[in-house]
């Protein structure tokens, strides 16, 4: 798998952790760095461990899929980029925002943002063996993300979060057809 590609999932995956992470910045009244990085690392941490556990998963049923596991990979991106599309879209008064400074509340968060990193991991297992460095640029990009996205959120609130998952999903989407066209072709 190549360097961009690896980056590309990176990036899409890290757009709803990026997201969570304004709502939760705008929602501190007094931010400390300790908040900041508390977050971002259990962000990152979770994004880079969800998909080491869908990677082994994939390897299971590997042999049995190489035929078409460029279509189980588009299909997965797929569903994850629209998944997040589709949340992009809720009705904003359903996203209360918990008390982000409560250890609980963040590790639920980091759970919860990276369910999709997992069903990635399956995807990454399929086209390519290089876990190692996606996983450290999974977990770095979203750390950077997070860690940005807080203070983003402290400065300028809930301005463009939405806008931000939707970006995400897309992304997702188009490395899905790059995938299918590039085993097509």
């Amino acid at each position: 798998m190549e360097l961009l590609s690896i980056i590309t999932i990176a990036v899409g995956l890290a757009m709803d952790t990026f997201a969570v992470s304004i709502v939760t910045g705008a929602a501190y009244k007094q931010l400390h760095i300790r908040h900041t990085l508390r977050m971002a690392g259990f962000f990152g941490g979770f994004q880079a461990f969800m998909p080491v556990v869908g990677y082994l998963a994939g390897l299971t049923v590997k042999q049995y899929v190489s035929n078409y596991d460029h279509w189980i990979a588009f299909g997965i991106l797929a569903a994850v980029g629209l998944k997040m599309i589709y949340e992009s879209f809720k009705i904003k008064e359903e996203r209360k925002t918990p008390n982000p400074a409560n250890l609980a509340v963040v590790l639920a968060l980091a759970v919860a943002t990276s369910i999709d990193a997992l069903a990635v991991g399956i995807t990454i297992s399929l086209i390519t063996h290089a876990i190692a460095l996606a996983v450290i640029i999974i977990g770095a990009v979203t750390f950077g993300l997070s860690f940005a996205g807080v203070y983003i959120g402290k400065k300028f609130g809930h301005f463009f979060e939405g806008g931000i998952e939707i970006i995400g999903g897309l992304v997702l989407i188009a490395l899905g057809l790059k995938i299918v066209i590039q085993h097509v072709a």
